[in-house]
Order: structure tokens, then sequence, then C-alpha cells
């Protein structure tokens, strides 16, 4: 099947990293996040549970987010550049909706050919010196349920869409009628593998392009 929407998960998907995690690794609490995201991930914590908790640990600068952009880029997964000027060359409106922090992403999409608008993720607030002072607490990607709510913002109506990922978070677009394709190429997590329409087992991104062309 074809579809007009393709929508992908970024941490774990586009690149090989979980970005949080990563931030937590500089401060010496790289295992603590990793048991917080995994949790969250694999649907045994809810996200509004652990998403202010994990950033209250870190507190990261702006510093640390450039470094985190630069990071998402060079792990990126393979493949990855390959299906973004695949679908664009196509016509298909391409988004990335994660929980992630959109600042760190942004440099990415930008390289995958993304205007800004197309990424959806959650923004950090920095106080005046570059240091953190809070994340978005209305973002929709920092809950429970949220990735269904952007879906359904950018779908028109008769469009179809697919949500592309390794996490729980990413079958929640089931729930605004998309096709979700997991992808196990970086984590394989068994809900996922239970629960997506589609599960892809190889570690490049181009697995996933048959299923959406």
């Amino acid at each position: 099947m074809s579809y007009d929407i393709v929508c992908f998960d970024c941490d774990s998907t586009l690149s090989k990293i979980e970005g949080i995690d990563e931030l937590g690794r500089r401060s010496g609490l790289f295992d603590q996040l990793v048991a917080l995201t995994n949790a969250a991930m694999n649907g045994e914590l809810a996200l509004e549970d652990i998403y202010g908790k994990r950033l209250e640990l870190i507190k990261p600068d702006k510093e640390q987010m450039d470094s985190l952009a630069d990071l998402y880029i060079s792990e990126m997964v393979e493949g990855v550049e390959e299906v973004f000027s695949t679908l664009l060359a196509q016509g298909k409106q391409v988004h990335i909706i994660s929980g992630g922090i959109r600042q760190a992403i942004l440099p990415l999409a930008a390289k995958l050919g993304l205007p800004v608008e197309n990424v959806h993720a959650v923004d950090v607030l920095f106080n005046a010196d570059g240091s953190y002072l809070n994340f978005d607490q209305q973002s929709p990607l920092a809950k429970t349920g949220g990735k269904a709510v952007i879906c359904k913002q950018i779908q028109l109506a008769g469009q179809t869409m697919a949500m592309i990922g390794d996490g729980k978070t990413d079958l929640e677009a089931k729930q605004a009628g998309a096709t979700v394709i997991g992808f196990g190429g970086v984590m394989q997590r068994d809900i996922v593998l239970e629960q997506a329409d589609v599960f892809v087992k190889e570690t490049s991104l181009l697995a996933v392009l048959p299923h959406l062309i």
C-alpha cells in the first residue's frame, strides 16, 4: 500500500541513540535513564511519569543540546537518507513525531530535507545564560497518547498514514488510523513486535520502503 503521509519516530529509528539517555551519559546517569526510558517504551510506565523526572535529573544546557544534535546525525541509522529522499521525491508528506527534544532533532531533520513545521517533538526552555529551565509541559508528546494527537492534527480527511518506530508510543498512531510499522533494527521490543501491523528486523531503514510505496 502507498501512503499519503509517512511519519517517523526519531530515537532508535532514524538515529541509533536515545537522546535523553545520551544527555545523561555525561552526568553519570546513563544507566538510570536507560531503565526509565525502556520502562516507558516497553509499556511498563506512562511517559508522563518519567518525562520531567529524566530532564530534572540531567538539567541539560544549550551546549549539551548542540552536542546531542551532532550525535543524532553521526549515529544516523543506515538507509535513512535514501528513505527520506525517495519518499520526498514521490511527493509524500514526511514528518518526524518524537518524544525527544525538538532543538536537538531539528538539525537532523534539516539534513534529511524536512521543514521545521514537519518536526513534532518537545521543546526545552533555557535561562538567559543557556542553563536548563524547563520543558514544554503542554506538549502532547511528553504524555501517553501524544503521538495519536499529533497524527490526527496533521491528517486530512481521506489521507492514508503510516508510522514507523520502535516503541510503545509509536503504536498510539493506530488510534488515528495509521498503519504502524515496527522498526527493530536498533531496539527490538516485544510489545511492538506483537502489536505493530508490520515489523522489520533489518538494521537498515531501507527495509521499510517496500511497505510504504
